[in-house]
């Protein structure tokens, strides 16, 4: 590997990425053109309808439907991102939604149905709970990531000129997702999506102490973020594989020396302390083995959702790897 291989890279920026980013921890074999992208999800949409990297960290979701239909670029068994799913569905006062189950028969918006945070958390509703959520009708007021995708019945758009937060601020949502996920953003497409507090109760109050539970009980820790690599460069340079795997755990172990010391300290990193606590001492295990469970219920559960014309399977979703 004397002559490099170039390649476009879009990946966010974290603490756990950031020693590649900066070039301290090189890619063996590899000349990176580090593009990078703001916010990240605009690169998702790239990546998935113009295949316009050739290594690019996207929604795990976004990532399964878009394999699905065909997309041609494969995972690496490296997840950027966690968090669990208990927490961030809002609900409107006066509303009457006391349980997980009055969600049905009313109106809950959500960005676009298969943002992921939307599929973890109804997967929870209809598996822990049992709400039919054929029964919900998701209000979305943003375009899918991937074009191919057919909606189902229950799933409408907000009317042209309306936001969540101004439907749910007028009656007529009677729950939806907090922030950038849902009703946090006011605005439009067209002029830029702007995110607002909103002071609406959780129908969760006790989300930590449910998530964890959850997580004692299931062994699922959901995955948000996943690095994909276009199929043409894995079957020119199939090391390139291994090299990427290798630069991010390294990465990622840098990063946890300083999170466990306190070094590392800033809002996110906190958050990661925390749900060490409930996962183990690495908040961001990589691996196809180590993360199975997970993987196989997100695959389920996009199933299940109506977006994927049929399950996919774990082989057919990462590259064969192990750390």
């Amino acid at each position: 590997m004397t002559n490099k291989v170039k390649l476009d890279i879009a990946i966010g920026d974290y603490p756990h990425t950031a020693d590649i980013l900066s070039g301290q921890i090189p890619i063996a074999g590899i000349e990176p053109n580090f593009i990078r992208v703001v916010p990240q999800i605009a690169a998702y949409r790239r990546m998935v309808r113009q295949a316009e990297f050739d290594v690019c960290d996207i929604a795990p979701t976004t990532y399964v439907i878009a394999r699905a239909f065909g997309g041609p670029f494969t995972a690496l068994p490296i997840f950027l991102m966690r968090r669990f799913h208990h927490g961030g569905l809002l609900v409107r006062p006066g509303a009457g939604v006391k349980h997980p189950k009055d969600l049905e028969g009313r109106k809950v918006g959500v960005r676009a149905y298969s943002v992921t945070t939307g599929v973890w958390t109804r997967g929870i509703l209809i598996d822990e709970y049992g709400i039919d959520s054929s029964k919900v009708t998701w209000v979305v007021d943003d375009e899918e990531h991937v074009p191919q995708l057919k909606l189902p019945g229950n799933v409408v758009h907000a009317p042209q000129g309306r936001s969540l937060a101004d439907m749910m601020a007028d009656g007529e949502l009677a729950a939806g997702f907090e922030g950038n996920a849902g009703v946090g953003r006011s605005g439009s497409p067209a002029g830029g999506w702007q995110v607002r507090e909103a002071n609406y109760p959780a129908l969760f109050p006790d989300a930590e102490a449910l998530e964890a539970a959850w997580y004692r009980k299931t062994g699922i820790y959901p995955i948000h973020g996943t690095v994909v690599v276009k199929d043409q460069v894995l079957k020119q340079h199939p090391w390139v594989a291994r090299t990427l795997m290798d630069a991010f755990s390294t990465a990622k172990a840098r990063w946890l020396v300083k999170l466990h010391s306190g070094e590392a300290n800033s809002a996110g990193d906190r958050k990661y302390r925390k749900l060490a606590e409930i996962v183990g001492s690495d908040p961001l295990p990589y691996g196809t083995k180590r993360n199975l469970r997970t993987i196989e219920t997100l695959a389920d559960t996009a199933f299940k959702q109506k977006l994927t014309p049929r399950r996919i399977e774990t082989n057919e979703l990462f590259v064969e790897l192990e750390t």
